[in-house]
């Protein structure tokens, strides 16, 4: 770090200027402070010591030296606030990496020596433990300091970083601990002006002698300028003295290195898609929020540090060029950049030059393409606080659509828009000055808005919701707490006069708005998830008031042990008998969360409105409930039942208004153990999601894509997905809340299958609530689990015709879930499986499942019960092998086996079946099953059905039905010769392939038919090749060859000689196979020579191999 620099000039004191000290007494603890102590304390924290110097001609020595004693910081917080980020290290006080944690721990092992304070310069060593292979580090500190904050610091360890190092801590620490421990001098020039020209002279040298190597060549060089007459060092009055402190003019306020903020945003910004480097962002506003409530300066200068940088992000142009969206986690911290922006501007403090430089560098950077646009489609000149009408019910549609018109606007623009607000209100003022503030005081409740209401409470109209809200914040952020609690109180009697208002506004117009069944928005723009967030600060307001903390935990907030769940208390509200501010929050809270409101433009908007709702119930959930607060739940959630327009929980809606689910799911929870019949009223009403409702005549098909569901003229509903869940949330808890109740069950039922649309969350339900319904350890809700049957059939007819990849899944616990029920559920699902199940589903997983013995365990029925079931699945499997013989005869025939009528059935299904077109790979696939069975010629008679429709091409050697012909021919040889004779001409007309007919002819001649096991005659020798009934095969196998010899020559190329010749070999050995062989075989060689003589390199190796 820089060493301090010299700060003003001391020779001469200037003549007295007519200033007023303005210093105050004060009370102190104990025994009573000095007078000159009290004194000396006030003029340290507010005047230079030139000004004092100036205003006395004469300042004694006593007098000088307690002022200096004072000006040092006095605040261990402020030391904190400025040597860490404020951030919750999981470590707590053991964490090294937090500065002000390691200068408490030098400061405490005694690190810290020879401390010296000359004026307004502290001094002093600070002994630095190493690691195990190192030794201690001596490093010299040294501090300047004015009017109690900290100018400029100065430390050999060099390290460079946002805030004071630990070194720099340890001494702070050890002056403000052990003040009186300090040896303690006037400035330098009170020194050396007591000396003589000898003395001086003695001094310089001793200097120079004692650090000759640092200060030779200045020494040399200031002594050339002042033995120069004329020269600029003679001209000037005094000279400077670093100890002096500041002078009249010069800024007070606290050390900041900005160089080092800079280069510390930049690099969080280049890895900003780390959650770290978001976190220690994030706490870097958090501290320009802690000066700003230590009403230090240095808030906004490192706000417009951190600003510049965020401007500078080089992917700000490369998201504008590409025409792609900032990233959530980026998007995120320019809102809150913004809002501090709004904080800083509407500052109740700041000199009016300060606003307008701030506003200047707001303007400018506005104007830049890269200053991202503000999303969601808020205004900016929203209505203001006041009385509410419902619109006409003939009102158009189109009117309730607010867009902003105007210029672009950036997250900037609020702030800059606040630079028009002022604090000069007499009105306002009245707020903020007293508790007491009533009618009395002002003599006055009328004018053009109504000022008080009618209990004499101020109200505060006239001004948008948000920018009244962003007061408060506002107020909270530059540490008047009182103040922003008075608004805050103001603001709640305004909404609650609103309220009143739009409820007998609604009254007058209700029978037309039910009859219509829809409304246009009455909440042009919603507070929640507003760029504002106008909820969250009234809310944080009144709770900070009620928040019960020890004092340990607030001075240093980043040391700390980990926080448990925060505790509130009820704090009166002055002048409001029986309000508290804790009450006020909650109904605060409730009235956000519960406003009708139109869902903004924008993925990321939309993704606020959600994160926005959630942080608040977060909040108000750490509240725990009383008496007092189940009443203000009690009356908010009758008045949002009662809302109309205005209330997201009213009679109608607004087609495009965001859900209420979440806030209904918290609503339902707290209050049903104190009025059930409230919480399920309010939870049933909050099932709508209007959005997916149609608007089409009674008769029309419902659309069944999205696109034709929300009009192109509505924005698009990025999060209806998680909207659609947490609505299946809300029907969860309920229908886990009223188990045992079969009125609410029936109820809720209705509810869920009226408003919930997805057949996936519907599944889920259904699952949650079979799993509700049957715990491990109790016994079955029966009504729970036919509610959980009743939607899983609901999700079957959903996606009977969509066929989603769970269905399988699904169609399975279905069965599980009416097994839980009992035997007549599950014949239920089996008799009306129609509409249900496809015929496959039906006939391999129902049945199946429902027959198995587990099931039958389950069920524990008797022999006679067990039958029927039996007799349904059989039923069950033979229907769906008539409606898909294809995929269903087989599992009909296997679930039909232990019964001979079903069997018999299902087996002429496969025959009608055959005639009318089943395949031929089904055909052999049953037949293997019934050969399986032992029933050979049942398997023959399939087989010869599936011969019937095959037919194998010459070049089909490959065809995946050669197997099944293979077995087929098997299976007739091992029959016997008739068999054989009769399924010879259906090989012969379906199969054309050489090799393949050779391959069946050789296996017939190797044995003969009837020999094998399922052979009823037996024969009495193999058959001959050249007879009856193989000759005819023989033939047509001898055709195949010279067709496909023929067949291959005419495309034939030279790669392909080789296997041409392995192909004529294996027609040899089938030609031989007849008794004139040898000659048809050399007879049809010399047409394929004569034929093909051009081919002279194949014919060579013709010749070559059979001569």
């Amino acid at each position: 770090m820089d060493p301090p620099a010299a700060k003003r000039c001391r020779g001469c004191p200037a003549g007295p200027e007519k200033v007023d000290a303005g210093a105050g007494a004060a009370r102190g603890r104990g025994r009573p402070e000095a007078l000159l102590d009290l004194s000396a304390k006030r003029v340290a924290e507010s005047w230079a010591f030139e000004q004092v110097e100036e205003r006395f001609s004469r300042v004694p020595e006593p007098v000088q030296k307690r002022i200096v004693f004072w000006s040092f910081p006095r605040s261990e917080r402020e030391i904190c606030m400025y040597s860490s980020l404020g951030c919750q290290s999981p470590e707590g006080e053991q964490d090294p990496r937090v500065p002000f944690t390691r200068g408490l721990h030098l400061l405490q092992s005694g690190a810290v020596d020879r401390v010296l304070q000359v004026g307004f310069h502290l001094s002093g060593s600070v002994r630095d433990p190493g690691g195990p292979p190192e030794a201690d580090h001596l490093y010299h500190v040294s501090i300047s300091f004015d009017r109690c904050k900290i100018t400029s610091v100065s430390c050999g360890c060099d390290n460079r970083d946002l805030f004071y190092c630990a070194h720099v801590v340890a001494l702070s620490l050890y002056r403000i601990r052990h003040a009186r421990q300090v040896e303690l001098r006037l400035p330098i020039s009170e020194t050396l002006s007591q000396m003589d020209r000898d003395q001086l002279q003695k001094l310089v040298q001793y200097l120079i002698s004692a650090h000759h190597t640092e200060v030779l060549p200045t020494a040399q060089r200031l002594a050339d300028e002042i033995l120069l007459l004329g020269s600029e060092i003679n001209l000037l009055h005094g000279a400077p003295d670093p100890t002096a402190g500041a002078g009249i003019e010069d800024a007070n306020c606290w050390h900041l290195d900005e160089e080092q903020i800079r280069e510390q945003v930049k690099q969080l910004l280049s890895t900003g898609g780390y959650y770290g480097a978001s976190r220690q962002l994030r706490s870097m506003f958090g501290k320009v929020r802690e000066m700003l409530r230590m009403r230090d300066s240095n808030g906004a200068r490192m706000l417009i540090l951190m600003t510049e940088q965020f401007l500078q992000d080089p992917r700000l142009a490369l998201w504008r060029q590409q025409g792609a969206g900032m990233t959530d986690k980026c998007r995120q911290l320019w809102d809150e950049l913004g809002a501090l922006w709004v904080c800083v501007i509407l500052s109740p403090h700041c000199k009016p030059e300060e606003r307008a430089g701030w506003l200047q560098l707001l303007s400018a950077w506005d104007k830049l393409d890269v200053c991202p646009l503000e999303e969601g489609n808020y205004s900016f000149e929203g209505p203001s606080l006041q009385p509410a009408s419902v619109p006409s019910p003939g009102a158009e549609e189109e009117e309730a659509v607010v867009t902003v018109t105007g210029s672009r606007h950036t997250v900037l623009s609020r702030a800059l828009q606040a630079g028009e607000l002022h604090w000069n209100d007499s009105h306002l003022q009245g707020i903020l000055a007293s508790d007491a503030f009533g009618p009395s005081l002002t003599g006055s409740s009328g004018g053009d808005k109504p000022t008080f209401d009618s209990q004499g409470h101020p109200l505060w109209l006239g001004e948008p919701f948000p920018t009244a809200c962003a007061r408060v914040d506002t107020l909270r952020a530059h540490g008047y707490p009182r103040k922003a609690l008075r608004l805050a109180g103001a603001i709640v009697n305004t909404l609650r006069l609103q309220q009143r208002h739009q409820l007998d506004s609604y009254k007058q117009q209700k029978k037309e708005l039910l009859q219509k069944g829809f409304t246009c928005i009455t909440n042009t723009e919603g507070w929640v998830g507003h760029p504002l967030d106008p909820i969250g600060c009234l809310c944080r307001a009144l709770l900070e008031a009620c928040r019960l903390e020890e004092e340990t935990l607030s001075l240093y907030p980043d040391t700390g042990a980990e926080k448990g769940k925060v505790a509130y208390q009820h704090v009166a509200v002055p002048g409001s008998p029986g309000e508290s501010y804790l009450a006020l929050a909650l109904e605060v809270a409730l009235l956000g969360l519960g406003q009708q409101r139109a869902l903004p433009e924008g993925l990321y908007a939309q993704d606020k409105v959600v994160r926005n709702e959630e942080q608040l119930l977060a909040l108000i959930e750490d509240v725990e409930l009383d008496d007092r607060l189940v009443q203000v739940l009690r009356k908010q959630a009758a008045l949002l039942l009662e809302g109309g327009p205005f209330s997201g929980f009213g009679e109608v809606l607004f087609r495009e208004s965001v859900p209420m689910h979440t806030c209904a799911r918290y609503l339902f929870t707290a209050l049903l153990p104190h009025d059930a019949d409230l919480a399920y009223r309010l939870a049933l009403r909050a099932m709508r999601l209007p959005v997916l409702e149609t608007a089409l005549p009674a008769g029309e098909p419902r659309p069944d894509t999205l696109d034709s569901v929300l009009g192109h003229r509505f924005p698009r509903w990025f999060i209806l997905g998680h909207l659609e869940t947490r609505q299946c949330e809300l029907a969860s808890t309920m229908l886990t809340a009223a188990k045992g109740d079969p009125k609410w069950l029936h109820t809720v039922l209705g509810s869920i299958q009226q408003n919930i649309h997805s057949p996936a969350l519907l599944f889920k339900l259904a699952q949650d609530a079979c799993r509700t319904a049957a715990p491990a350890t109790a016994p079955p809700d029966s009504t729970l689990l036919g509610i959980a049957l009743e939607l899983g059939l609901q999700v079957m007819r959903m996606t009977l015709n969509t066929m989603t990849w769970r269905r399988r899944e699904m169609v399975r616990w279905l069965v599980s879930c009416a097994t839980e029920i009992g035997p007549q559920a599950l014949m239920s699902i089996m008799q009306n499986w129609y509409s249900l199940f496809t015929p496959v589903e039906a006939a391999t997983i129902v049945a199946v499942t429902g027959t198995t013995h587990a099931t039958l365990l389950r069920l524990q029925l008797d022999t006679a019960r067990r039958e029927e079931l039996w007799a349904c699945a059989r039923t069950l499997a033979l229907q769906c092998a008539m409606k898909d013989p294809q995929n269903c005869a087989l599992p009909a025939l296997t679930l039909c086996e232990k019964n001979h009528a079903a069997f018999e059935a299902a087996y002429q299904i496969v025959l009608d079946a055959a005639a009318g077109g089943l395949g031929h790979a089904h055909l052999f696939t049953v037949a293997r099953y019934m050969e399986h069975r032992g029933l050979p010629l049942r398997a023959y008679k399939l087989a010869t059905l599936a011969l019937a429709q095959l037919s194998i091409a010459f070049n089909q050697d490959g065809h995946p039905a050669v197997n099944d012909v293979l077995w087929a021919c098997s299976l007739s040889h091992s029959l016997g010769r008739h068999e054989l004779s009769a399924i010879v001409p259906l090989i012969i007309r379906s199969v054309h392939c050489a090799p393949m007919l050779s391959d069946i002819l050789h296996r017939w001649t190797l044995s003969a038919p009837g020999s094998g096991p399922l052979g009823a005659r037996r024969a009495a020798k193999p058959l001959g090749a050249d007879r009856a009934p193989l000759c005819q095969l023989l033939d047509a196998a001898v055709a195949a060859y010279v067709t496909t010899s023929h067949s291959r020559l005419t495309h034939i190329s030279p790669r392909h000689y080789g296997d041409f010749i392995e192909f004529l070999g294996k027609a040899r050995e089938t030609f031989l196979l007849a008794p004139d062989g040898r000659l048809r075989f050399a007879q049809f060689l010399g047409g394929l020579k004569q034929t093909y003589k051009g081919k002279k390199k194949l014919m060579l190796l013709v010749r070559e191999r059979f001569g």
